[in-house]
């Protein structure tokens, strides 16, 4: 049996042509039209991904996400959000969406990304490999465990992935487009998407996320790792 996703789209017609596009590609899908449906179908079974339509009524996918991240948080999440709703959009990756497709969307685009967060999430395909080290802060790629301090951290799939990429790969300057396609695999995209997923690795990762030190800003380029002072 393949993996297993959880649908969730109050639009019965578009829940349909998902589910239908996934079946053929192998997985098992379930179908919830609301927000308390599906938080109780994911306590039910936990599936190994959640396709949430952002705008339902009553309990939308943001507020839905973000208890789904509470309860599972390494869940990976795909957001369905409206065309040329940006503001939406950055709320959903804020809130641990680990990528989004855009209304109205090709399905066989959402199977493709759907695809992608599931193969970063799988042991088989994980970028750099063994335990990568800083400081007080450790990735192990094995395991796709990070921890702080001794402290286990919370991190979504590609919170990690992107974590992992600048633990093996410092001192370098990355942009935002070069981080979408090593990260993501995406060689195109909203970059937006890089800049949200590095604020919230801030606020996991660094003293003073405002100010930080280990992944800094170069202005005009994107993003550089800064490996910690070796221990003393």
């Amino acid at each position: 049996m393949g993996r297993y996703v959880l649908v969730v789209d109050d639009d019965r017609t578009v829940s349909d042509v998902v589910r239908r596009y996934l079946e053929q590609d192998g997985c098992r899908v379930r179908l919830s039209f609301d927000g308390p449906g599906a938080l109780a179908a994911a306590e039910e079974e936990p599936p190994d991904l959640v396709v949430l339509d952002l705008m339902m009524p009553g309990l939308d996918g943001i507020e839905v996400c973000r208890r789904l991240r509470r309860r599972l948080p390494g869940l990976p999440v795909v957001m369905l959000t409206a065309l040329g709703d940006e503001a939406d959009r950055v709320a959903g990756l804020e809130v641990g969406a680990d990528d989004y497709v855009t209304k109205p969307f090709s399905p066989r685009e959402l199977v493709l990304r759907i695809r992608s967060v599931l193969r970063r999430a799988a042991p088989k395909d994980r970028g750099p490999t063994g335990v990568l080290r800083d400081g007080d802060l450790t990735a192990d790629t094995d395991r796709r465990v990070a921890d702080r301090g001794g402290q286990q951290l919370s991190l979504t799939v590609r919170e990690f992935d992107l974590l992992a990429f600048l633990l093996a790969n410092p001192g370098r300057a990355w942009s935002r487009a070069e981080l979408l396609d090593r990260v993501w695999g995406w060689r195109f995209g909203d970059q937006s998407t890089v800049t949200v997923h590095v604020r919230r690795l801030r606020e996991k990762i660094e003293d003073h996320p405002a100010q930080p030190r280990r992944i800094v800003t170069v202005w005009g380029v994107g993003y550089r790792y800064e490996p910690s002072d070796p221990p003393r």
